[in-house]
């Protein structure tokens, strides 16, 4: 609706700005997680148009690597994906992140949109992972809800063997716990917020617990963004603006999510919100390239991918840091990234 009054207004206006610059046309993908809505808010608050830009939305995808696997066939230019980009990148999809969509730049954990819920009945007790051991337990395989599930095994002394995970889409977690067919599930919002009020008797056993540090790329193939420097950072200053508004209107925020998000009610949507905004954060420092790093070196220990990669060449900086030097205020809001992490000329990550 917003879009159909801009163009009208871009028409009437016509005479006006005949030699006005047209839109550029950007395909982008998003995943069916609250941490995502960056993305449409910036399309229906008009910031794309703002900055130079026609952004289509391709249908919210239930996983990352349902994301990757459109980019990839041609569906979509530039994408919100985690973990998905590490086995990508492994299988040799030349995949670059240029911003964060969640995360922070500022500390090392951040996983406060990432919970573990359980069945009433289950035996495992609220706060106490050591209960896990024997138990069912749902995951997205190669996501970050997977990462999120075998951090807190670790940290309850436990192993992957001392479960059995079960390789299932976060849309269908909620079914799979009602019906009995699961003990348990590690998700992102919406998810389980949508499980606590939909499973009797559902008990939240963690939320967050900075276990581990969120995985939240803009992702793009190499040859385009090679190519596309200068949409690029319109891209990420229009969802930076974005980003700046869901902050300050979590509430509005929480209605846009539900017109994205098929079935998300706004109660759930609202509740969500809270947390997401607390890693709402487009830049990148040196946090952000650990966060890969620790990512890949957790599946490698345990033995989920064969080979790494290094970091430094899937991570491209410069076209957020242009946008932080360029719109300071879009993150006036936010903490300053600490002098030790923040990316001078000629960064290189060290683990």
């Amino acid at each position: 609706m917003l879009k159909r009054a801009l163009a009208l207004l871009c028409m009437l206006a016509a005479p006006i700005a005949a030699h006005a610059q047209p839109l550029v046309k950007l395909k982008a993908g998003m995943v069916t997680g609250i941490d995502q809505i960056g993305l449409p808010i910036a399309l229906e608050r008009g910031f794309f148009e703002k900055y130079g830009l026609d952004v289509e939305i391709a249908r919210p995808y239930a996983t990352g690597v349902d994301a990757l696997n459109a980019l990839q066939a041609g569906e979509s230019e530039i994408v919100q994906v985690g973990v998905p980009m590490i086995g990508a990148v492994l299988r040799g999809m030349d995949l670059v992140a240029l911003g964060n969509y969640s995360g922070n730049a500022t500390k090392l954990g951040s996983d406060a949109t990432m919970a573990l819920i359980a069945r009433g009945d289950s035996g495992i007790k609220k706060g106490d992972l050591s209960t896990l051991k024997g138990k069912k337990i749902a995951a997205s395989f190669g996501t970050i809800n997977h990462l999120y599930v075998l951090a807190l095994l670790e940290k309850a002394g436990l192993t992957p063997n001392d479960v059995t995970l079960v390789n299932t889409p976060p849309p269908d977690m909620t079914v799979a716990l009602l019906a009995k067919g699961i003990d348990a599930f590690s998700g992102w919002d919406p998810w389980p917020i949508v499980a606590m009020k939909d499973v009797p008797g559902a008990i939240e056993v963690i939320r967050g617990g900075d276990v581990i540090s969120y995985l939240g790329f803009n992702v793009a193939l190499r040859p385009w963004i090679e190519k596309n420097g200068d949409t690029i950072e319109k891209f990420l200053a229009a969802v930076s603006e974005a980003d700046k508004w869901m902050r300050a209107n979590p509430k509005q925020a929480a209605q846009v999510a539900t017109r994205w998000i098929p079935g998300l009610k706004q109660d759930v949507a609202e509740a969500a919100m809270e947390f997401n905004i607390q890693q709402a954060d487009r830049r990148l420092s040196a946090n952000n390239y650990r966060a890969l790093w620790s990512a890949q070196d957790r599946l490698h220990r345990l033995g989920f991918i064969k080979a790494t990669f290094d970091v430094n060449k899937h991570i491209e900086p410069k076209h957020i840091l242009n946008v932080m030097k360029n719109h300071p205020q879009l993150f006036s809001d936010l903490p300053p990234i600490p002098e030790e992490v923040a990316i001078k000329p000629g960064f290189v990550f060290k683990p």
